[in-house]
């Protein structure tokens, strides 16, 4: 930690311990140790909520959102331009951090970093654009709908990408007038709360408005309950999600989820196979595949799936493990070791089903070594499941009609590929994906956040968050009428 203590902005003093509520103060849920992945080393200690913590960062975040809903939206949004000036003046510095507490390349560091910049500039520029509608209405009457905030909206973040998944909720929903209660994972608690707490402790945020507690299942269902909090933006596994939105759901809050996908890529036979090897593989491996967009199933037209299938494989040779965060090599470890037993057990699984193995599949302590997969069928694991590891799944197909089937298989329905030289052909298949997002001619792993992000089925429900959803689903709306004096009524 010596390195990182050195530099000006992050400091791990700051939060040793510590959970932040406008400042940095002990919880009644103690401490717990951050772990590099990539080499067990420990970087620290934080605070560790328990759902006392949180009740009371409900009711402090309530108080304080009143006025902050009231303030001067030009002040508002010049707190999350001075933020987004932090984060570029010390890029260097948060995506070292970024990539070392989450096992990540340098790269993917770079890219979270630059990704939040957007991010907080995009939230400041909310407050530039209209917030109601002038209604048709009877004469007399002026009718308009105008939006407001929730009130205090629960963030609960994943570890993946965690800087980004948490700020693109954190930041517009403090845009649009909500305090927010932010969970951060507590594997990455710094990557996915305090370097956003430090921002906007820094950028001039009122005291309050933001609370980041990292915490358990316990400090998750607290939030989930607290009568203070009336959204909650969850994203993470199906599983969990599904129990957020039960107990969400039963104190009457909205709930906005981005959950997991078996997201396909299908090759069509007239597709660049070199072209296409590499989309595939950059899909499939990218973060060591931990991304909910990852290339789940590559769907290869059965006339060139076993040249295609070469290919993947020598690019899988390629690629080496170690600490990615010190370009040591191209792909680091997974976030733990459970989850690299996990991906072994699905490889294994498989393997006995009637699946090829054609490298790797393997684990070793947190890293799981670079794997490819053929011959997969629905009813293996590797066609259902998630991986969360870097396994490429080839299953190869017929005909169009057969490549739709086996794409829309399951519940899952995030992000969808195809790639063909005939763009029409393409785009028809791809009218048939059952998918919240697709991509002609790329891979599955895509977001630029002034899209709308979500997906359907287990994969979330029916939300979506970014760019043009952001006002949607941040804000309620409220109608209102005015007339010169009450009129006569019969009764």
């Amino acid at each position: 930690m010596s390195e990182l203590n050195s530099e000006r902005f992050l400091r791990d003093e700051t939060w040793a311990e510590r959970v932040f509520n406008g400042q940095w103060v002990v919880p009644a849920g103690g401490r717990c140790q951050v772990v590099e992945p990539a080499t067990g080393e420990p970087l620290g200690y934080v605070g560790f909520a328990e759902a006392q913590d949180i009740v009371q960062a409900c009711a402090s975040a309530a108080a304080a959102q009143t006025q902050w809903a009231a303030s001067d939206p030009r002040a508002r949004a010049e707190v999350f331009y001075q933020a987004a000036n932090l984060a570029q003046a010390h890029f260097a510095e948060l995506a070292l951090y970024v990539a070392r507490e989450t096992g990540a390349s340098l790269m993917k560091g770079e890219h979270e970093v630059r990704e939040a910049v957007v991010l907080l500039r995009q939230a400041g520029g909310l407050l530039a654009q209209g917030q109601g509608l002038v209604l048709p209405s009877a004469g007399g009457r002026l009718s308009y709908a105008r939006r407001q905030p929730h009130g205090v909206v629960g963030v609960i973040s994943p570890f993946n990408f965690p800087l980004v998944l948490s700020l693109r909720s954190v930041a517009p929903a403090l845009a649009v007038g909500n305090a927010v209660v932010l969970k951060p994972d507590p594997q990455t608690p710094v990557s996915g709360g305090f370097i956003i707490a430090r921002l906007f402790e820094a950028a001039g945020l009122p005291q309050g408005v933001l609370q980041v507690l990292p915490g358990g299942v316990n400090a998750g269902e607290a939030l989930c309950r607290d009568p203070h909090v009336r959204m909650i933006a969850f994203t993470g596994s199906t599983e969990a999600g599904r129990k957020v939105a039960q107990v969400a759901g039963s104190h009457l809050k909205k709930v906005a989820l981005e959950l997991g996908g078996k997201n396909p890529l299908i090759v069509l036979p007239d597709a660049d196979l070199d072209l296409a090897a590499s989309n595939a593989a950059w899909g499939a491996w990218l973060h060591q595949g931990q991304i909910c967009m990852a290339t789940g199933r590559i769907l290869v037209h059965e006339s060139i799936a076993p040249a295609f299938t070469d290919k993947l494989v020598a690019k899988a040779r390629q690629l080496t493990l170690g600490n990615a965060a010190r370009g040591e090599a191209a792909l680091g470890p997974l976030i733990n070791e459970r989850q690299a037993q996990r991906a072994q057990s699905i490889v294994a699984d498989s393997l006995a089903a009637g699946a090829t193995l054609h490298l790797g599949g393997a684990a070793d302590g947190r890293f799981f070594a670079v794997t490819v997969l053929s011959d997969v069928r629905p009813g293996m694991r590797a066609f259902d499941e998630e991986f969360f590891a870097p396994v490429a799944s080839v299953i190869a197909f017929s005909d169009d009609e057969q490549a739709i089937d086996l794409a829309n298989r399951g519940d899952y329905g995030l992000s969808a590929a195809v790639i063909s030289a005939d763009v029409g052909r393409a785009m028809a298949l791809g009218e048939r994906l059952n998918c919240g997002m697709l991509h002609i001619n790329d891979q599955t792993v895509a977001d630029e956040c002034v899209n709308p992000f979500g997906g359907r089925g287990a994969s979330g429900n029916g939300g979506s968050v970014g760019g043009p959803s952001d006002w949607d689903e941040y804000s309620q709306w409220q109608w209102v009428t005015v007339k010169q004096a009450p009129p006569a009524y019969p009764f």
